[in-house]
């Protein structure tokens, strides 16, 4: 029978020190490998101009088609927010103003802090499948007060403005509940986001991100949009 083999302690000592190593080698690579899932990956400085590509989509609203573009303006808008019901008219001024040189488009970026931005946009973007994202914008805007900050769901009052609009409600409940819409406006808000748009309204003139003062100085970045 074969005896038993009897470690000296140096060897037992030489294993554990072994061992050791293996384990910190070990909790050395599965700390790295948290560190760079967890950690996000520095932003690359913003460029001055946005990418056309994240401005304005194949199915983005374009509410004017100018004979000859002269330049674009692109918003970013959340039907709850009061700021942008404030400037809806006078960016209707402007349409109709600059709209034979101008594209106007418009993007849906409904804010958190707005608990029926998200289900407007759904209610603007069905009402759009069968042409009518204008009037329902206008009727968001029109109504705001009647909706605005409150907690329950205000869905079934923008599905009386379908109604009221003239919109088969069949067609539009089925809108409402595709995915396809939702996902629409997740494209919008992802775009804006990417954009560095924070809040709303946010307005791109050309790519450029605008920082607005007056209504005058609006009317004269156009103007100098399209010189």
């Amino acid at each position: 029978m074969a005896s038993a083999s009897i470690s000296s302690p140096r060897d037992t000592a030489r294993r554990a020190r072994l061992v050791l190593w293996i384990l910190l080698a070990v909790l050395v690579a599965v700390g790295t490998a948290w560190y760079f899932a967890l950690t996000p990956a520095k932003p690359s400085q913003a460029p001055a101009v946005a990418g056309a590509e994240q401005l304005v989509r194949t199915e983005s609203h374009r509410l004017t088609s100018p004979a000859v573009e002269k330049a674009q303006l692109v918003q970013f808008l959340d039907f709850e927010c009061e700021a942008c019901r404030s400037i809806h008219p006078f960016v209707e001024e402007l349409k109709q103003e600059f709209g034979d040189r101008i594209t106007f488009v418009t993007r849906y970026f409904p804010l958190s802090s707005h608990p029926n931005s998200g289900q407007a946009a759904l209610a603007v973007e069905a009402a759009a499948r069968p042409g009518r994202f204008e009037a329902m914008s206008a009727r968001m805007f029109e109504t705001q007060e009647q909706w605005h900050g409150k907690a329950e769901s205000q869905a079934p009052l923008f599905r009386t403005f379908a109604g009221e609009l003239g919109l088969d409600l069949a067609a539009f409940d089925a809108a409402v509940a595709d995915g396809n819409t939702k996902e629409r406006i997740r494209a919008d808000i992802t775009d804006g986001t990417a954009l560095g748009v924070t809040g709303t309204p946010t307005f791109f003139l050309n790519g450029e991100k605008l920082t607005l003062s007056t209504k005058q100085d609006f009317r004269q970045k156009l103007l100098d949009g399209v010189k």
